[in-house]
């Protein structure tokens, strides 16, 4: 350990906020409309556009934008989803929240996205939905995985949602992965319904939000964002910009739903943000490609995140430590910490979670997934970062592995 001042200190994955979030936020304030109103709408409509999704719902996470799709998929008590083991637990916890039965596989050998061939494995009757995630803002292998979900033996649909697709419903867990690519398909347009984060530390953000989009699968599809505004809202059949106009007060409530709509002060960030989100991306690809350029030859393993037919939204910088153990990895990051480089670990595995384990998971049944897990470090990947903020993370961790390995 030294005892020596960082030469810099750079930070993990700060926000990336201009003069025009903030004048978009107090022209949202002095608007008089602060909750969910034409701001909000406005959003929805260009990241629908941007996505190419057939529909697109804007709410407060993608945690709740994922309990939003399995309540549209009637998932319940008696019904399983399927789910990989190496993600963070707002993939999960929905599941049980909903009453279904959590089922876990692994990851394909070598990789961090979902095994077809596990999943397709762990299928049965009951299933009702499988969410892939797409980690880092790599797209799962979705052909693949439609695949898998076909010519379940005696699957029943748990309402006439699933009944349109005939099968299990594939749930895109894209909370990294806005702007990303497969095959020439946008993240949205591909997986029966996507799910995405806009937390602080995503690519683009609203401080806290998400959006639900969704495929065109038939004309169930029409009524989906009807649906997710009365799940949002407590089942209230009208809103507040609807409620507002005048003798315009009365409204039902169709079922007992939930509260959790974007605001307009969270969309009004998000809008400044889309019309940077471009040249964002563009300059996450940028530092990529720097990272790999100067750990060519090193010791370690990066997340492909251009190839052939596909490209990421450059959200994390996973990289895995050849011939390091759990501790060694540890060993790692406090090295790093103390040249002033905050690194993280995408992610601790769900079974090794108390939360996971108290549902009987257990970590020996997902050797994949540890293997990934034991000798990953994420490093910084964001787009305050400059050229020579790179250069010292990628020197300081060379120097690193130099002392540890």
């Amino acid at each position: 350990m030294t005892n020596e001042t960082p030469q810099r200190t750079i930070a993990f994955s700060p926000p990336d906020i201009t003069d025009a979030e903030v004048d978009a936020v107090a022209q949202a304030l002095r608007s008089g409309w602060i909750t969910t109103g034409p701001r909000t709408k406005e959003l929805e409509a260009k990241l629908c556009a941007f996505t190419d999704a057939a529909g697109l719902a804007c709410l407060n996470s993608a945690t709740a934008a994922l309990e939003c799709a399995l309540h549209l998929l009637g998932v319940g008590p008696g019904d399983e989803v399927v789910v990989p083991a190496y993600t963070y637990t707002a993939s999960a916890s929905p599941v049980v929240h909903a009453g279904a039965t959590l089922v876990l596989v692994d990851t394909l050998p070598g990789a961090f996205c979902i095994d077809p061939e596990a999943v397709r494995r762990a299928l049965t009757p009951r299933t009702k939905a499988v969410i892939p995630v797409d980690i880092a803002g790599v797209m799962c292998d979705y052909d693949a995985l439609f695949v898998a979900v076909e010519n379940v033996s005696a699957w029943r649909p748990a309402n006439e949602v699933q009944a349109a697709l005939g099968r299990p419903a594939i749930v895109a867990d894209a909370a990294h992965a806005l702007g990303a690519s497969r095959g020439g398909r946008a993240a949205g347009s591909v997986a029966d319904f996507t799910t995405f984060s806009f937390h602080a530390v995503k690519n683009f953000t609203t401080a806290e939000g998400g959006a639900l989009a969704w495929r065109d699968f038939g004309p169930v599809t029409g009524e989906f964002y009807r649906r997710a505004m009365l799940y949002s809202l407590h089942g209230q059949s009208k809103d507040a910009l609807h409620k507002d106009k005048p003798g315009n007060w009365e409204y039902d409530v169709v079922f007992p739903g939930y509260k959790c709509n974007m605001t307009d002060v969270a969309a009004s960030l998000g809008l400044a943000q889309f019309d940077r989100y471009p040249d964002l991306l563009a300059r996450r690809h940028q530092l990529v490609e720097r990272y790999e350029k100067n750990l060519d030859g090193a010791p370690v393993s990066l997340l492909q995140h251009f190839g052939d037919g596909f490209a990421s939204s450059a959200h994390l910088m996973l990289v895995r430590i050849e011939g390091a153990t759990e501790q060694m990895r540890n060993r790692i990051i406090d090295s790093m910490g103390e040249r002033g480089v905050a690194c993280n670990v995408h992610y601790k595995p769900l079974p090794l979670l108390m939360a996971y384990s108290n549902l009987g998971f257990s970590m020996g049944d997902y050797p994949n997934a540890f293997a990934q897990y034991e000798n990953e470090i994420t490093l910084p990947l964001h787009t305050l970062l400059s050229d020579d903020d790179v250069d010292y993370v990628c020197s300081s961790l060379l120097g690193v592995l130099g002392e540890c390995l």
